[in-house]
């Protein structure tokens, strides 16, 4: 099944790249190699800055200039994909052990789908680059070849090829191998010698004008540029200071990186220490693009945390970052700028030298501690059985983690919410059922509400401020006070609300509604937006903002309403609970008042809400724990301390993972 999930990346990822139009394709590679590019014509390669790859570079791709571009562009993407499967697999192959058969059989296919997913390996698609190929020699020189002159050989080349990848024949000279690291520097020596023999002023360009390739390409301090050099100049930093200052971080990085990548290496952990020096040369280097950077996922393989519950935080930080944005990682917020700007980069960094990656002799590298887990409770319904592998957790999630997973999974939701329209005459049609319905059920109040209320200016205000304020701050609120107080609870809760929002994408997809105030000739008054221009189909700027007829189910409503369930539940004080109910009261009465929502809006939001508890229950068993035996001299004296799961110690023949209460 996972090689099949390989296969369909691999032609879809074809198919992204040979769909596009000629002159938006495989750019750098029209660029270097089309009937105008760099390649054919006379004069310098770096003339234009169009070509950033080494005079070497240049040289071996002269050759292909004399296929046609058609088949060149398929045989390009092909071969790409290829390489990119060869380098999953021999990354695969380098896992440190000991490595059992369920981790080695699926290892090959999930890495090479990881590889494909990844924003380097697609953009290196894109683009038509070669930054994929000094990856696999470097981690064929390393990890694969036997001979240690056939190893720095392959380094050599690839440092042609990528000058900073010669970091990789000093972390060889720091781990005793001299000959391959003595190998490599005669190796890229020699290649780059050729060059210059054969391109004497391209090679003068590059290596002394130009200082090792800077100033080639893009502009050095644009988002592209994931480098020390570029995080200084969008700083604004520039002239003899920033070139100070990038020297000295550039020297420390190496120095603390290198070292960290030699003790890897001695304690059998070599696929790691080769992706903690590629994230070294990623930060070092003057210019550092997109497509350069995929040494940072191999630093997924390094394990994090004396926790079970710890150990996928670092995986999921360093596969979330480099296959996702960062404006989807991280809000628009002008405080965490700096932060989503540069989030490549403070990987690669994290990566060379904070992350404390567990050595091998650790006693929780085989053996973390285990999560605290309830004791399994039978289904209510014999014929649905829950889950066995979704397992009550007592313990507190890791904040990082679920801060990163939320704004993530509320990001795609989104956008998916933006995607899910089908046009203002469908949305209006389903509009005039849903009024129709309502009607022939005498519960259409719509009107009347929204008439009374805009006569009525303190209470228009106040509505108006609930609906566009409320709606995000309470369930926040509540999830971090959970959080916080109540680990257990925050768990299931956290659950319920991300399987009713999920539902309520179905609905939005499937069933696009306007809402009253976007209904012409009803008579609806938007109290919260204004007057509505029904001749312009967008509506002004709330369209690029939300798809305005993503109104069944109200998830306003929705929402509200599951705040205050779990109120009710959790709340230790009868006041509480009443001023918990009080939230969804206000919120239902705002968005009918308001013009924004139908009540079969309000009920389809109830539904999914109800659904997503249905959900939870079916797949994490009841909310309460089931009662544990306590001896007469144990038992707590208040109600409490008697609410508390006590924990039962474990049998010597219980696994590691099965801790119980």
């Amino acid at each position: 099944m996972l090689w099949l999930v390989v296969a369909a990346l691999a032609v879809r990822q074809m198919a992204v790249v040979l769909r596009q139009p000629p002159g938006e394709r495989l750019t750098d590679l029209e660029t270097w190699i089309g009937e105008n590019g760099v390649l054919h014509v006379t004069g310098s390669l770096y003339d234009s800055d169009r070509f950033t790859g080494t005079p070497f570079a240049g040289l071996v791709l002269k050759p292909l200039t004399r296929i046609a571009e058609q088949s060149l562009g398929v045989a390009w993407t092909f071969g790409s994909l290829l390489l990119v499967a060869a380098l999953g697999i021999v990354a695969a192959r380098a896992l440190p052990g000991p490595v059992s058969r369920r981790t080695a059989l699926p290892a090959a296919p999930v890495a090479i789908s990881l590889l494909m997913l990844s924003l380097p390996v697609r953009n290196a698609l894109h683009l038509g680059q070669t930054s994929i190929l000094p990856v696999l020699l470097v981690l064929l020189g390393c990890l694969a070849v036997r001979g240690e002159r056939t190893a720095g050989i392959l380094i050599g080349l690839a440092a042609a090829l990528q000058p900073t990848v010669l970091l990789f024949a000093v972390l060889l000279r720091l781990t005793g191998r001299r000959q391959a690291a003595a190998t490599g520097g005669a190796a890229f020596a020699a290649c780059t010698a050729l060059a210059w023999a054969a391109m004497p002023g391209d090679s003068w360009t590059y290596w002394v004008h130009h200082v090792a390739g800077t100033g080639l390409g893009g502009d050095a301090d644009s988002l592209a540029n994931q480098s020390l050099h570029g995080a200084l100049l969008r700083f604004g930093l520039a002239g003899p200071l920033e070139n100070a200052l990038y020297v000295v971080l550039a020297v420390a990085v190496c120095f603390f990186g290198l070292r960290r990548a030699a003790r890897y290496a001695g304690d059998g952990q070599l696929l790691l220490a080769v992706a903690v020096t590629g994230c070294v040369a990623v930060a070092v280097s003057p210019t550092a693009w997109q497509h350069q950077l995929l040494w940072v996922l191999l630093a997924v393989v390094g394990r994090v945390g004396k926790r079970a519950s710890d150990r996928l935080v670092w995986p999921a930080v360093v596969v979330l970052v480099l296959t996702l944005p960062g404006q989807i990682l991280l809000p628009n917020i002008e405080a965490v700028s700096p932060v989503r700007d540069n989030v490549l980069l403070i990987a690669a960094l994290a990566a060379a030298c904070a992350v404390p990656f567990l050595p091998r002799t650790s006693e929780y590298w085989q053996h973390p501690i285990p999560t605290d887990c309830a004791a399994p409770v039978p289904a209510r319904w014999s014929r649905v059985p829950l889950l066995p592998f979704w397992r009550r957790v007592l313990s507190r999630p890791n904040l990082l983690l679920e801060l990163l997973l939320i704004r993530v999974v509320y990001s795609a939701y989104s956008h998916v919410r933006l995607a899910a329209t089908a046009g203002r005459a469908t949305a209006e049609h389903h509009g005039r059922q849903i009024h129709s319905i309502e009607q022939w059920l005498h519960i259409d109040i719509e009107h009347w509400a929204n008439h009374a209320v805009v006569n009525i200016g303190w209470l228009r205000g106040f509505l108006d401020y609930y609906y566009s304020t409320f709606h995000f701050i309470v369930p926040l609120v509540i999830l971090g006070v959970l959080y916080v107080r109540r680990p257990a609870d925050y768990r299931w809760a956290r659950s319920t609300i991300g399987f009713a929002t999920l539902l309520a994408l179905v609905g939005f997809w499937l069933y696009p509604l306007a809402p009253p105030r976007l209904m012409p000739g009803f008579g609806f008054i938007d109290t919260v937006h204004g007057v509505q221009d029904f001749a312009k189909p967008d509506y002004g700027s709330l369209t690029a903002m939300t798809n305005q007829y993503a109104a069944m189910p109200s998830l306003h409503f929705g929402w509200s309403l599951w705040c205050g369930v779990v109120i009710v539940m959790l709340a230790p004080k009868a006041w509480m609970k009443a001023l918990g109910l009080l939230h969804p009261l206000f919120t239902v009465s705002a968005i009918i008042a308001t013009a924004n929502h139908w009540v079969l809006d309000a009920v389809g939001g109830a539904a999914v809400v109800a659904l997503g508890f249905g959900l939870t229950h079916l797949l994490a068993g009841p909310r309460r724990l089931r009662p544990v035996a306590v001896p007469a001299a144990a038992k707590p004296q208040d109600d409490l301390a008697r609410s508390v799961p006590v924990p039962v110690p474990r049998a010597p023949d219980e696994g590691v993972g099965s801790k119980q209460l």
